[in-house]
């Protein structure tokens, strides 16, 4: 366990990004990590997957802790249950893959999403009207202050729309090490009620869907429309979904009655992202290396050599014209660095 020095961080993030770290370190195990924040427990600067981050400058002044830690183990199961722990360096979709192998449910529907096990519940990731905290038991953290371990339940989390305790009071104060997630043997709640799921199974003559076929027709339809990160940098969806009052909404719908939506509450409608930024004249655009994605204009895009601050300037010139054009404000569901 050696700190290494002026390192790339190119492939340690998905829009490939090529700045350095100063100071960089990998921890394979929580003792590994104890240690390195018994050294040195100021300016650490956690990295994952590095799936959800937009990195726009060196990092000279952190230590960077890639946190490598694998490992998946069930804890308890019954004939409809079983309960797994998987380590924070652990591959997010090939966890899936592994479920699915298993027989358990409740995650297909996040098939594909990049990133590891230990910042998925950090932004509570989803798709296709599923979420982490669905299945979501508990979380192992470790107070970087301190080096004590603690357990958080669901409520602890305070899980909302791409969004938990550890975006907002708790940032940066816990890495988490592993996850507990709560997986169907049998009886499988299976959501397959949005349409371009429905049209992907139809389109297969599959009628009575398995777990595989659903994880299989969410796979075909983000490698549709999402660029591959190993193929074309990317972050995935760039920005959230805003969500708006039912106020705005109607003001809104009443100047654009063709615009998609979603109901989340009584008071409040979702509005795809997306389709704002179709709309404002992104898709499929390109400023220099920087630009948005042909297929799906939610992703932003490094097509060579862009840098971080190149990409976060577009994402601004995005914003402020949705907003310009919608009276809608759209937020990244990025971490921006």
């Amino acid at each position: 366990m050696n700190i290494s020095h002026n390192v790339s961080l190119k492939n340690y993030n998905t829009f490939g990004i090529d700045v350095s770290a100063k100071k960089f370190i990998a921890v394979t195990n929580t003792n590994e990590l104890l240690k390195v924040l018994q050294l040195n427990n100021q300016n650490l600067f956690i990295l994952g997957g590095g799936s959800n981050m937009l990195l726009t400058k060196n990092i000279e002044n952190a230590l960077v802790v890639h946190v490598n830690i694998k490992g998946k183990t069930i804890i308890k199961e019954n004939d409809n249950f079983a309960w797994v722990t998987v380590n924070a360096g652990e591959n997010w979709h090939e966890f899936i893959l592994w479920s699915l192998d298993k027989g358990y449910g409740g995650l297909e529907n996040m098939s594909l999403i990049p990133g590891n096990i230990g910042t998925a519940p950090i932004q509570n990731i989803g798709a296709y009207g599923k979420e982490l905290k669905d299945n979501f038991i508990e979380c192992n953290a470790i107070e970087i202050k301190t080096g004590i371990s603690k357990t958080f339940s669901k409520a602890a989390c305070e899980f909302g729309y791409r969004n938990s305790v550890f975006k907002n009071e708790l940032k940066g104060q816990y890495i988490i090490t592993s996850v507990t997630f709560k997986l169907t043997k049998r009886n499988h709640d299976l959501n397959t009620g949005y349409g371009a799921i429905e049209n992907e199974l139809k389109s297969q003559n599959i009628t009575s869907p398995s777990l595989k076929e659903i994880s299989n027709a969410v796979i075909a339809i983000r490698q549709s429309k999402l660029p591959d990160p190993k193929v074309l940098g990317n972050s995935g969806s760039f920005f959230k979904n805003p969500v708006i009052s039912q106020t705005e909404f109607e003001k809104f719908i009443s100047k654009f009655p063709e615009a998609p939506s979603y109901r989340v509450s009584d008071s409040e409608v979702k509005v795809p992202a997306g389709w704002l930024i179709e709309q404002a004249g992104f898709k499929g655009k390109q400023f220099g290396d920087a630009g948005v994605h042909k297929n799906q204009a939610l992703v932003l895009v490094n097509y060579g050599n862009a840098s971080g601050q190149e990409i976060w300037d577009l994402a601004m010139k995005i914003k402020t014209a949705v907003f310009k054009q919608f009276g809608i404000e759209i937020n990244p569901e990025v971490n921006v660095y």
